[in-house]
């Protein structure tokens, strides 16, 4: 491998073990001193991803010191915010301080980003202790530097748009754009399609997007009522349903008494073991998009196996062409996407009904 192809993909920043790409690296270097093709970024704000932030609020039974002390903690052992259980991370808003004259991401110093890759694999030091957050939410206020790499992803943040909402929507923009390009290859004319977590930030995208590609029927799944209110109000499903995406039979029974299986089916939750219900909401030669990082992948494979289960199973691994545009459009063109996510923006408690 070339060393700009190195340098490019930051393996010169992985400390432990050698070898290994840096979202598998156990320990980045985080020196702010940059690369040809580096950015160094001031940051701002540093948000979880969902599933991280509820294995720590669960680990520490929702102790907010304790959950900074140990992202504190990651971020110092490891030179990133790479959750060691979740093997999650999150991203950041920030302010453009250097860029590398050999960078090809067309930042410019005092652009305000959002990274569009994980903190898992990206260089990231603290200064401030993260004293500015209370430990009970995903978003943190933060003091220090980052690194983007020749390969890193970063918008700049659109002016017309709140920073919180406009790095939420950022941070699940792949999965209405994974979305869009599975409901538009399937082959059956305007497909069912089924979203678990569907009052979530990657759920209602994911609905929005998907009745955009020529989906026909939507179904929503989401935990609890309020959540199904919210969800039916916001009209983006054409079916609310009150379920439980970690129950195979439940889930399974549910949906047949609503006109069956699925053709396509999202998981947009942030709990484990909605592997295996999704694959019997999904009929033989459907597909089902793992868009959680609470997902075991083993489990879904070795589950579909199990089950004699005939369907195509997508890892969302968050990055499509054009994914950042087509999540902020929108936000901006369909109201019931921005009253769920005001709602939850304006939501006194984190997050933690079991929706992405």
């Amino acid at each position: 491998m070339t060393s700009s192809m190195n340098l490019s993909m930051g393996l010169h920043r992985v400390l432990e073990p050698a070898g290994v790409l840096p979202q598998a690296a156990w320990r980045l270097d985080p020196d702010p001193a940059i690369a040809a093709d580096e950015v160094l970024v001031c940051v701002e704000v540093l948000n979880l991803d969902a599933a991280s932030y509820r294995q720590l609020h669960d680990k520490h039974h929702g102790d907010g010191p304790a959950i900074r002390d140990e992202v504190c903690a990651i971020i110092d052992e490891r030179g990133k915010m790479h959750n060691p259980v979740t093997g999650s991370g999150g991203m950041l808003i920030g302010r453009v301080q250097a860029v590398g004259p050999d960078s090809p991401l067309g930042l410019r110093p005092g652009d305000r980003i959002a990274t569009l890759v994980s903190l898992s694999l990206t260089p990231l030091a603290v200064y401030d202790g993260l004293l500015g957050w209370d430990g009970l939410s995903e978003r943190i206020p933060a003091s220090g530097h980052a690194v983007l790499f020749g390969r890193s992803i970063a918008a700049v943040l659109p002016p017309d748009l709140p920073d919180e909402l406009a790095l939420s929507v950022l941070d699940v923009c792949g999965a209405p754009a994974l979305t869009e390009r599975v409901v538009r290859a399937e082959l059956l004319p305007a497909p069912t399609v089924l979203v678990l977590g569907a009052a979530g930030k990657s759920g209602s995208l994911s609905l929005a997007a998907a009745r955009r590609a020529g989906a026909g029927r939507l179904i929503g799944v989401v935990p609890n009522e309020a959540e199904r209110r919210a969800l039916e109000e916001s009209g983006l499903a054409d079916l609310a349903l009150l379920g439980d995406a970690r129950d195979p039979l439940g889930l399974a029974a549910l949906l047949d008494a609503h006109g069956g299986p699925a053709d396509v089916t999202v998981v947009c939750t942030d709990v484990p073991g909605c592997e295996h219900p999704a694959i019997l909401a999904t009929r033989d030669g459907g597909t089902v998009v793992y868009f959680s990082m609470a997902t075991s992948f083993p489990a879904a494979a070795l589950g579909a196996e199990g089950l004699a289960r005939d369907v195509t199973m997508l890892i969302g691994n968050g990055y499509q062409p054009g994914h950042a545009a087509l999540a902020l459009d929108l936000i901006r063109q369909e109201p019931g996407v921005r009253a769920l996510f005001d709602h939850r923006l304006g939501a006194a408690e984190p997050a933690l009904a079991g929706s992405l």
